[in-house]
């Protein structure tokens, strides 16, 4: 698949976990999109990325910042009914990152949110 199908079809994914937080009740602001490699190094310089490469960089990741109750959310484990319909869909969460797949009920990775595509 092309990188531009790949990138229409995360974008309509993208679509769809926007109105999933909307259903449940949550807000929802746009984080990053695209990055540029610089970019990519200066998080990674500065402890915001754990990797030189990220999907960032083909705009197949998005970073999304919840609100509930008005609030900017700080709760990782606030993210994984999101993460876990991500999940559902075929993308792949951030709050997955660091955590051994047998944790996965318990525990949220350092990425919380992070949604990238997983194809």
């Amino acid at each position: 698949m092309k990188l531009s199908e790949k990138q229409r079809k995360f974008s309509h994914l993208v679509a769809h976990i926007i109105d999933f937080i909307h259903l449940c009740d949550y807000e929802v602001t746009l984080g990053e999109v695209l990055r540029s490699k610089e970019q990519q190094a200066i998080h990674v310089k500065n402890g915001v990325s754990r990797v030189r490469f990220s999907r960032h960089q083909e705009k197949l990741a998005i970073d999304l910042n919840l609100f509930f109750d008005g609030k900017y959310c700080t709760d990782k484990e606030k993210y994984r009914i999101i993460g876990e319909e991500w999940e559902r869909i075929g993308g792949r969460w951030g709050g997955r990152f660091g955590v051994a797949k047998e944790d996965y009920e318990t525990k949220v990775g350092w990425d919380a949110g992070h949604f990238e595509y997983g194809g």
